[in-house]
């Protein structure tokens, strides 16, 4: 199970494999950097997820739903779904 402080380190380590400070990552994403360093360390001991979806955006993700020991997300399934649907 992924917890909130999973989720705090991997926005950390998305933002760092972008090469964007915190102060970058927040101008892109249009929230303020206090907002970026309390989401990575949980000050508030919760986090938005509107903002986790612009922040993971401006460093070039995307948020996806995917089960346990899965690699496919609920995207994919769906996609493949439409695909056999065509004639």
């Amino acid at each position: 199970m992924t917890t909130l402080s999973d989720v705090a380190e991997m926005l950390k380590s998305a933002r760092r494999e972008a090469r964007l400070s915190q102060d970058e990552l927040a101008q892109r994403a249009g929230v303020s950097r206090t907002t970026v360093a309390r989401m990575e360390t949980l000050a508030k001991g919760d986090m938005s997820v509107s903002a986790l979806v612009r922040l993971l955006e401006a460093a070039g993700y995307d948020l996806r739903l995917v089960k346990p020991g899965h690699v496919r997300t609920v995207e994919d399934i769906l996609a493949e779904q439409r695909q056999g649907d065509l004639p």
